[in-house]
C-alpha cells in the first residue's frame, strides 16, 4: 500500500495510481496541464498590486488603523465565560490530553504514517490546523499549549514560582521562536525520515525538555516568545477579527487593526522570513532540477537540502532588508525601518500558507482524525475542490496576501513619513511585493 502521506522532501500527498486527481500539499500540477493560464495569473496579480498602490496613494493620505485601541466590545457575559477559570482549565486539559494521545501513538503505534495518526497530528493538525484556528479564534495555542500546562503542574508540585527566577532579556524578543520555527521546518522538509516515530519522539522530547528548562528559569512568560508554536499562532492571530483591546476587553475588530498592533520586537523580521522562506523552499523542493541536485550533490541529500532551506530563508530576509534600506534612503531616517514594516509580511505569509497547505489540511486532516478514532479503514476523503478550483484558490490567496500587505505598509508609511515622501517611500515596498509575487506564483504555476 502506498502511504497517503510523504512528509518531508517538499511533498505532502502522494498521488494514488487509482485516483484521477489528488492535490499536492503545495502545488497544483505541472504547467502543461495547469487549469489557469500563467499569463492571466501574473497579469491579474500585477494589476491588483498596481491598482491598489495607486488607489491608496490617491485616496489614503492619513493613517486609519488604531492598533489595540480599536474594536467593538463583545457582551460582558461572553467575556466572563471566555476568561472563566473553568474554561481555561478545560482548554488546558484538552491540550494536554491531545499531547499525551500523540505520545502514546508514537510509543505504541506502528512506524507507518499510513496507520499511525501521530505524524499527521504534528504536521497537519498542529502545523497547518493552527492557521484557520488562529484566524478564527485568536492565539488559541496559548490556551492549549501542553508545555504551559506541564510547567504549571511542575511548578506547583515542586513549590516553585511560575514566574521563574530570572527576568526574560528584552533583546531576545522573538528570536527563540524564529529558531524553533526554522528547526521544525527543517524537521518536516529536510530531515531524512520526518514521519518516523523515532525521529518525532527524539525531536519532540528535545524540544519539550528545552522549553520546560527555559520556562523554569525565565517563568511562564517564556512561552509567549520562546515557544515557536505560540509565537506562530499569535502572529497569525493578528489578522483575526476576534481580539483584545489594550484594556483587555474582548472585541470584534477590523483585522487590519490587529495587524497594526503587531509589536516591533527583535526577531519579528526573522520569524516572518522563516515562514516565507520555508514555504518557498517547500514549493520548489519537488522541482525535478532540485531533486536532481539533491541526488547528485557531493555533500549528500540532507546537507544540500539544509543549505537550500537556509538559502531560501536568507534570500527572503535579504530582499526585505534591502527594501528597508531603500525606504530609509527615499523617505528619510527612521529609528527602526527594519521592523517598522515587518507586519506587512504577515498577510503575505498567510497567503502562502493557505496556497501551499489548504489541500493537505482538508484531505489529510480528516484522515488523521479517522485514524486516531480507530476508523482508518474509512473511505478516502475526496478533495473539496477540483484542479481548477484549487488553482484559483491558490492564486487568489497569494495575490490577496500581497494586496493586504500593500495596504498595511501604506498605512504605516503615511503615519511615519511626511506626506511628500510617504508614497515615494513605498516604491521599494511595492518592488518587494512584486518580487515576492513573481516568486510565489512561479512556485505554484510550475
Amino acid at each position: 500500500m502506498v502511504s497517503p502521506i510523504s512528509y518531508g522532501h517538499g511533498r505532502g500527498v502522494v498521488v494514488h495510481p487509482a485516483e484521477p486527481f489528488t492535490p499536492l500539499a503545495h502545488g497544483i500540477g505541472s504547467q502543461h496541464d495547469l487549469p489557469i493560464s500563467p499569463f492571466y495569473a501574473f497579469a491579474g496579480a500585477f494589476a491588483a498590486l498596481f491598482v491598489s498602490f495607486l488607489a491608496l496613494g490617491l485616496l489614503w493620505s492619513t493613517s486609519r488603523f488604531r492598533g489595540e485601541d480599536s474594536g467593538l466590545a463583545l457582551p460582558v457575559a461572553l467575556q466572563r465565560v471566555a476568561d472563566a477559570p473553568p474554561t481555561r482549565t478545560i482548554l488546558r486539559a484538552l491540550g494536554l490530553a491531545a499531547a499525551l494521545l500523540v505520545l502514546l501513538h508514537l510509543l505504541l503505534g506502528p512506524d507507518d504514517p499510513a496507520h499511525n495518526p501521530a505524524p499527521g497530528a504534528v504536521y497537519v493538525l498542529l502545523w497547518v490546523g493552527l492557521v484557520p484556528a488562529s484566524l478564527l479564534l485568536g492565539p488559541v495555542w496559548r490556551l492549549l499549549n501542553p508545555l504551559r500546562t506541564l510547567h504549571r503542574l511542575l511548578a506547583r508540585s515542586l513549590r516553585r514560582p511560575r514566574t521563574g527566577n530570572h527576568p526574560l532579556p528584552a533583546r531576545l524578543g522573538l528570536w527563540p521562536a524564529a529558531a524553533g520555527l526554522l528547526g521544525f521546518t527543517w524537521l518536516e522538509l529536510v530531515s531524512p525520515d520526518p514521519a518516523s516515530t523515532t525521529t518525532l519522539l527524539i525531536a519532540l522530547a528535545a524540544y519539550a525538555t528545552a522549553q520546560l528548562l527555559l520556562a523554569a528559569r525565565y517563568g511562564e512568560s517564556w512561552f509567549a516568545d520562546g515557544d515557536a508554536f505560540e509565537a506562530y499562532s499569535a502572529l497569525l492571530a493578528r489578522l483575526s477579527p476576534l481580539g483584545r483591546r489594550g484594556d483587555g476587553r474582548l472585541v470584534l475588530r477590523n483585522p487590519f487593526h490587529g495587524l497594526d498592533a503587531t509589536p516591533e520586537r527583535p526577531g519579528l523580521v526573522a520569524t516572518v522570513c522563516v515562514l516565507l522562506g520555508s514555504t518557498a523552499y517547500d514549493g520548489f523542493s519537488d522541482n525535478p532540477s532540485w531533486i536532481n541536485t539533491l541526488q547528485t550533490s557531493p555533500l549528500g541529500r540532507t546537507p544540500t537540502a539544509t543549505l537550500g532551506l537556509l538559502g531560501s530563508v536568507a534570500l527572503v530576509a535579504t530582499l526585505y532588508c534591502l527594501c528597508a534600506a531603500a525606504t530609509r534612503l527615499v523617505s528619510g531616517p527612521h529609528p527602526g525601518p527594519l521592523t517598522a514594516f515587518a507586519h506587512s509580511l504577515v498577510p503575505i505569509a498567510l497567503g502562502y500558507l493557505i496556497a501551499h497547505y489548504f489541500s493537505l489540511l482538508v484531505v489529510e486532516g480528516p484522515r488523521t482524525v479517522s485514524m486516531a478514532l480507530g476508523t482508518d479503514n474509512a473511505p478516502e476523503p475526496a478533495p473539496p475542490l477540483g484542479p481548477g478550483g484549487l488553482a484559483a484558490l491558490q492564486v487568489i490567496a497569494v495575490v490577496t496576501g500581497h494586496v493586504l500587505g500593500v495596504v498595511a505598509a501604506h498605512d504605516r508609511s503615511v503615519r511615519l513619513f511626511p506626506p511628500t515622501k510617504a508614497v515615494a517611500g513605498q516604491l521599494p515596498l511595492l518592488t518587494l511585493m512584486i518580487i515576492y509575487t513573481i516568486g510565489g506564483l512561479s512556485l505554484l504555476l510550475n
